[in-house]
């Protein structure tokens, strides 16, 4: 099936594209949404033009788009509407785990749309799921998190067994309730990985108080 992938930069979104290519899937757009300024990423804060990096070393062509939240469905719908016009896609991949409020509305847009929502990494137990991507090769990096349940000594830290086992608990492994945010830096679809070369730590509270490293440099 012809498609496009939502890309937000990190590890969940990065793998259900993976994951949607191994299926057979045709992923001919990675969709990403940036801040109305169009500076940084909407959902991990990262620069826009890292997104860019990460697209040109997986070979896919990426869409940014600035999306307000205040009509952001309406955006959407009509992003998706346009490429099922013009390229022909047929479904859209997306990196949701377990938030059903989540996928309730991700089944709304896409009836609406009449395109298939392809959820790769649904019902899987996040626990099982990040030992799998780590397996598969992936290397990512926590790049922002929430401030009263990790600290900023978790940031920059890679994702790996050691950050895994310990985590907190009550902390989902995946980071899927907004724990933290990752961005991948190297993996099986990327050409060469990416090197974070300098970085600071910044706090956030118009992020739900998250704290987040602020890469200056990379390559």
């Amino acid at each position: 099936m012809k498609a496009v992938s939502l890309w937000s930069g990190g590890k969940d979104s990065c793998f259900a594209c993976y994951k949607a290519k191994t299926f057979g899937h045709e992923i001919v757009a990675l969709f990403n949404f940036t801040d109305t300024g169009g500076k940084n990423s909407l959902s991990h804060n990262l620069p826009a033009e890292l997104i860019v990096k990460q697209a040109e070393l997986a070979g896919i062509p990426l869409v940014q788009k600035a999306m307000p939240k205040e009509t952001y469905r309406e955006e959407f719908k009509g992003l998706i509407s346009e490429w099922k016009k013009k390229s022909g896609i047929q479904g859209v991949v997306f990196g949701d785990i377990y938030l059903q409020e989540h996928k309730d509305w991700i089944d709304r847009v896409c009836k609406e749309l009449e395109v298939e929502a392809i959820l790769p990494l649904w019902g899987r137990d996040t626990k099982e799921l990040i030992l799998e991507i780590i397996n598969s090769g992936f290397k990512s990096i926590v790049v922002a998190v929430q401030d009263d349940l990790l600290g900023e000594k978790w940031l920059g830290r890679i994702i790996d067994i050691k950050f895994v086992e310990e985590l907190k608990l009550g902390i989902d492994p995946c980071g899927e309730k907004g724990e933290f945010h990752t961005l991948v830096v190297d993996g099986p679809i990327f050409r060469k990985p990416i090197k974070i070369v300098e970085a600071e730590y910044i706090f956030k509270e118009s992020f739900g108080k998250h704290r987040f490293l602020d890469i200056k440099k990379y390559a």
